[in-house]
């Protein structure tokens, strides 16, 4: 195999042949290179323009994900994680960053592009090769405001390609790129690291994660028939149906602890399947999913001992106890699985290292840091209200994204 590090200048060509073949999205052939300071102050600027064409755009108006996006790339966040990230030391991007972005998360590819260019990098991302619209608006608004002589640089920054099953193209993408973002399954990953890096070059992978809620029982009752409950029952529907069950930070399951508790629990549920109803729009085949996974659970009674069926919209699975394969649930279209604890430490032996988000309701901050401080958890990126589980920040997966995605120049 050739050097990575110095691509023949037939492969250089082939390249650009295969890329203008396959269905470049935005950007041209040709790569550019450039690197810029994190933060940089034209490319706050971009993403503010982005943020405002999203929020006036007739089409965007239509999905939640999109309105998440818009209100995450306005000015005053933007500048809210520039002051967390403030550095004394100087940081520059690493150079050319190559994401491989999934396929079940329409707007994850923006996410990363966004962490790239945060960080001050040139980019190329190759995205699903399915047709979401919130892809096609995305592209569609960056086109427009890449126009804009202002953003001459930003745009040579950005290239955002379409392929499927070309691993020719994915190995020469790895071989000129200075850090490879990989999203999806262990397989996925580990087939793309077989493709080499330059020497100094560095992947990031995130990786299939698991998501779980705590919720306690008790003051839950208490707010059972007031607004407080409304509000908890639209930020757990938005948690987990507006991506499908999908997300990384989608909960999978719910442990709920209190005492006396079950008719709380039953009061939530039927809610959320209540709003289910009025609100999202199934696909063709998710309630056939749906119950083809309630089969496939129904013949498993040494794991599941109830099944609760909320006006069809909505699966609610109970587990005899819990085990070391928590991990491996998953529930898409409104399925979850749950379980009745006495205490947080009750849960701590089960936490591996695929637990990415634990979000819950009833406790303190401090309350949730005592628990996986004093149990030393193997797993758990981020604990967060529910309400707050598909924040994106620059602290993701355990990585700092913008010492992660740059390079820190030592000068004395």
């Amino acid at each position: 195999m050739e050097d990575p590090k110095n691509p023949k200048l037939e492969d250089v060509a082939m390249y650009k042949i295969k890329l203008k073949k396959s269905n470049i999205l935005l950007g041209e052939s040709g790569i550019k290179n450039l690197i810029k300071e994190p933060f940089d102050i034209n490319i706050c600027s971009f993403l503010n323009d982005l943020s405002e064409s999203l929020m006036k755009d007739r089409e965007s108006n239509k999905y939640k994900d999109l309105k998440s996006l818009a209100f995450w790339c306005r000015k005053s966040n933007i500048l809210r994680l520039k002051k967390k990230n403030n550095s004394q030391h100087l940081r520059i991007g690493k150079g050319l960053v190559f994401h491989i972005t999934p396929s079940n998360v329409p707007t994850n590819f923006f996410y990363s592009l966004l962490f790239g260019l945060l960080s001050g990098n040139s980019n190329i991302v190759k995205i699903s090769s399915r047709n979401f619209e919130q892809v096609r608006i995305i592209i569609k608004l960056l086109k427009k405001i890449l126009r804009k002589k202002i953003y001459k640089e930003i745009k040579k920054m950005i290239t955002i390609i379409k392929y499927e099953n070309d691993t020719d193209l994915t190995q020469y993408l790895s071989s000129i790129c200075d850090l490879r973002v990989i999203w999806g399954g262990d397989n996925t990953i580990n087939e793309i690291r077989k493709f080499p890096l330059k020497t100094l070059a560095t992947d990031i992978c995130f990786a299939d994660r698991f998501s779980f809620s705590i919720i306690d029982t008790d003051k839950l009752f208490k707010i059972r028939n007031k607004i407080e409950m409304k509000q908890l029952i639209n930020h757990f529907f938005n948690e987990t149906m507006i991506m499908d069950q999908n997300a990384c930070t989608t909960p999978h399951l719910i442990l709920w602890k209190g005492k006396n508790n079950n008719q709380t629990i039953k009061d939530f549920w039927m809610q959320l399947s209540n709003k289910i109803k009025d609100e999202y729009i199934f696909p063709e085949l998710a309630m056939i999913d749906k119950y083809t996974q309630y089969c496939i659970d129904v013949s498993n009674k040494n794991f599941f001992k109830n099944i609760s069926i909320y006006n069809k919209f909505l699966y609610v699975v109970d587990l005899k106890q819990l085990n070391n394969e928590l991990s491996n649930l998953r529930g898409k279209w409104g399925y979850f699985y749950q379980f009745n604890i006495k205490n947080l430490n009750q849960v701590a032996p089960f936490v591996n290292r695929k637990f990415q988000t634990l979000s819950y309701f009833g406790f303190t901050a401090e309350e949730i840091k005592n628990f996986i401080s004093k149990n030393k958890v193997n797993g758990i990126d981020r604990a967060v209200p529910i309400g707050q589980g598909l924040s994106i920040d620059l602290l993701w997966d355990g990585y700092d994204i913008i010492n992660s995605f740059s390079r820190n120049i030592d000068i004395i």
